[in-house]
């Protein structure tokens, strides 16, 4: 798959494709099951990054890196900053919970989704796209790492936000 195609990914099965500043204000849309979901970046040919981010602190950790570390992790030419999953076997999260914390922290709220923090450093991060896929049948981790050795093929790095493969 092509990460900057939005016709490929939506070929994948990815749905949504909503901003963030839209899915603060509606979140219902999110599927309650459990899957795996991107981050898109429309404007990821010219990345300004803030200092301090708009995320919570979660545990009272600081969620913000220095400008030059943000600037190492930034991906030339990757309209994906980041992928997720949402589920796993023995556990309740959904796309719908997941993206939900997502979201919480971004709006400064103490919210367990520490990975992916990085997203919030940009300075357009409410024009960011969340899509989604419902993965019936399949583990979404196993889902997610699949997508993730994929990006690193088309990147040779991991995406933006991506802590850990």
């Amino acid at each position: 798959m092509d990460f900057n195609n939005i016709d490929e990914i939506k070929i994948y099965g990815f749905e949504g494709f909503n901003t963030v500043k839209s899915l603060w204000q509606n979140r219902k849309i999110i599927p309650k099951e459990m899957g795996v979901y991107l981050v898109l970046n429309p404007e990821f040919e010219n990345p300004e990054f803030i200092f301090p981010d708009v995320g919570g602190f979660f545990k009272s950790k600081n969620p913000n890196i220095s400008l030059e570390e943000l600037k190492t992790k930034w991906v030339e030419d990757s309209m994906v900053v980041y992928i997720g999953k949402a589920g796993e076997q023995g556990k309740n999260a959904t796309l719908h919970s997941r993206i939900g914390h997502y979201l919480r922290f971004g709006q400064g709220k103490k919210a367990g989704h520490w990975g992916g923090r990085y997203i919030w450093q940009l300075a357009n991060y409410y024009d960011l796209i969340f899509c989604w896929k419902v993965t019936e049948g399949e583990n979404p981790r196993k889902v997610e790492t699949k997508l993730i050795d994929e990006y690193y093929q088309q990147f040779h790095k991991l995406p933006f936000a991506n802590l850990t493969k």
